[in-house]
């Protein structure tokens, strides 16, 4: 009989296995998140209705197309590094200790972005909610939620 692998019960975040597949983007996007690296933490100890990643930025990097959400709530905690929150209203400079939401169905496109010469580390937490779709206002491409897995298309709907 065959025992299936248990998550410790606790581990530091650090040791949490990057994530093999470092965007889920479709070129010419996914090469813009270079620098970028997930440690998916709530998937590590299985859990299902949020997830929960520690994410690190190299300096001059992204975190994400800047994006909106229809269904997923998002939250950013940042414990390194000073980056830019790009939002509908501008840049705001962030630090250690600040954090963000982002409500679902605001329309509010936001993304971080490491313009410093530090490394940035921050949590990120957002819903699993089905059905979900992501708008882009800066790039051709839109993002549904279908069975669990993104499907991108073009803004005219064909398919990457």
């Amino acid at each position: 009989m065959s025992e299936e692998k248990k998550a410790p019960i606790a581990i530091a975040a650090i040791d949490v296995p990057p994530r093999t597949k470092p965007s889920n983007y479709p070129e010419p996007f996914a090469s813009q998140m270079a620098g970028r690296v997930k440690r998916q933490l709530g998937d590590f100890f299985g859990l299902t209705n949020f997830g929960v990643n520690l994410t690190r930025m190299a300096p001059h990097s992204v975190s994400a197309l800047r994006h909106a959400h229809t269904k997923q709530d998002e939250f950013i905690y940042i414990l390194q590094g000073n980056p830019a929150l790009h939002t509908d209203e501008g840049l705001t400079r962030l630090a250690p200790g600040m954090c963000a939401g982002f409500k679902a169905g605001t329309g509010n496109a936001h993304r971080l972005v490491n313009d410093t010469n530090e490394e940035v580390l921050y949590l990120e937490v957002g819903d699993r909610t089905p059905g979900d779709e992501g708008s882009y206002p800066d790039d051709d491409i839109c993002a549904k939620m279908i069975d669990g897995n993104w499907r991108f298309t073009r803004k005219n709907g064909t398919p990457y």
